[in-house]
């Protein structure tokens, strides 16, 4: 028998013929199924676009945001976010924010309808947060980027507006700062009252420095500017700091350099990554190290505690690897005490006493307090009747006085001048 005849013999088989046709139905359904399979992969390679937004991103947060009150805003799988804010009459408003919940959502922006997905993973934990890992993934038809640029600054400027007129307070947390606390109102600078001219000189020179980014640059300069304020304790040091920042329109960024666990590296890292338009605030410096020139005794009593050396912080503030575009804020109260490498020209550009009241100053934070026309002559008197009582009055002793007698009549101000001492 010939292989043609063979051929032919099997085909007239009819269990043969029945297997060769599941076979060959199996077998296109296979093929269409892989066909399908690969038109889809170049249907959304070609004809959509993906955004994959992780919860690290700055941007995520803003996102969510944007989705509750513009994108996803009729969505009815929602998750809550509870907050607290507090009004100007005093009260603690509480508020709740239904954002997205994990899943898939849907909502059209400007005519293109865009598939959400807001995934989480249990098994998965942000070390630096403590939350289980998310990330939000949107789909679109199209190839044009531009609607995730236009979506990302609309819910970046919606965030900003947020926080328009505050003073956002950052600490860091682990490699990154984040936000401490709620936002706060941002104090007018005139309601830190120092010695005549010295916070308006102070401030001329913050915006001189911002304004100087070209000048530094062509002058091959560290575009970076370091400022001391010294003085006795409650005279004003960070308040005025926290109203420069609002005059200014920046947020302020607190570095403990005594916490646990900080070290030469994560302290170089953090002023690298520090956020734009923000004041690096060193608090109370003189507390984090002991001067060199100090006694083996002394350096004795700072052994141990902390891991931040004192060459580490000199190379950060101004070393080959500091960064620049940044404005760093020292304060203590006990001036001798630190090493005159920490505050030589470089790393401390300008260095400022801030100290006790002087008479005008005591006049000025008066009239604040106390209106009417015979404000000003009781002001003068006040003010002369403390410097003749005791001469190292400092404001927050003035300010505590007038805090007590908040409710009281000028003239109860003018006489009992000896409770000054009394709250100081």
């Amino acid at each position: 028998m010939t292989i043609v005849e063979y051929v032919t013999a099997l085909s007239q088989n009819p269990y043969f013929g029945a297997g060769f046709g599941l076979f060959g139905v199996g077998a296109s359904a296979a093929v269409l199924r892989k066909g399908f399979q690969s038109s889809m992969v170049l249907f959304r390679r070609h004809c959509m676009i993906t955004l994959e937004v992780p919860c690290r991103d700055k941007s995520y947060q803003w996102l969510l945001q944007w989705m509750t009150n513009v994108g996803a805003k009729k969505t009815q799988h929602l998750s809550v976010e509870t907050s607290f804010e507090q009004k100007d009459t005093g009260q603690i408003k509480t508020k709740y924010d239904f954002i997205p919940s994990v899943g898939q959502h849907f909502f059209s922006y400007k005519g293109t309808w865009i598939k959400v997905n807001r995934t989480r993973e249990q098994q998965t934990l942000d070390l630096h947060m403590g939350i289980p890992w998310e990330t939000v993934t949107l789909t679109a038809f199209g190839n044009n980027k531009q609607i995730y640029y236009d979506i990302l600054e609309e819910a970046r400027t919606m965030a900003l507006k947020a926080h328009e007129g505050m003073t956002v307070m950052y600490t860091a947390m682990g490699a990154e700062w984040r936000p401490f606390g709620h936002p706060r109102r941002r104090r007018p600078l005139h309601s830190v009252v120092l010695r005549a001219g010295l916070g308006e000189r102070i401030r001329d020179d913050c915006t001189d420095f911002i304004n100087s980014t070209q000048w530094y640059i062509d002058r091959g300069i560290p575009y970076r500017r370091g400022y001391l304020l010294h003085g006795p304790p409650g005279c004003g040091k960070s308040s005025y700091i926290m109203a420069l920042a609002g005059e200014l329109e920046y947020n302020i960024c607190v570095l403990n350099l005594s916490e646990r666990g900080l070290t030469d590296d994560r302290l170089n890292h953090l002023l690298c990554v520090a956020p734009q338009q923000s004041i690096i605030l060193l608090e109370d410096i003189d507390a984090a190290f002991v001067s060199r020139e100090d006694t083996a005794t002394q350096k004795a009593a700072y052994e141990g505690l902390n891991r931040v050396t004192f060459s580490g912080l000199l190379n950060c503030l101004d070393g080959v690897a500091s960064t620049e575009a940044r404005i760093v804020f020292m304060t203590t109260n006990y001036l001798d005490r630190l090493d005159p490498a920490l505050i030589r020209p470089g790393r401390v550009d300008m260095k400022e006493y801030v100290g006790y009241c002087d008479q005008e100053q005591i006049e000025l934070m008066y009239l604040r307090f106390y209106k009417g026309e015979q404000a000003a002559e009781n002001a003068k008197v006040f003010a002369e009747r403390v410097l003749s009582t005791k001469k190292n009055v400092s404001p927050a002793q003035i300010q505590g006085y007038f805090m007590f007698h908040k409710h009281s009549e000028q003239k109860d101000v003018l006489e009992d001048i000896n409770t000054i001492w009394t709250l100081g």
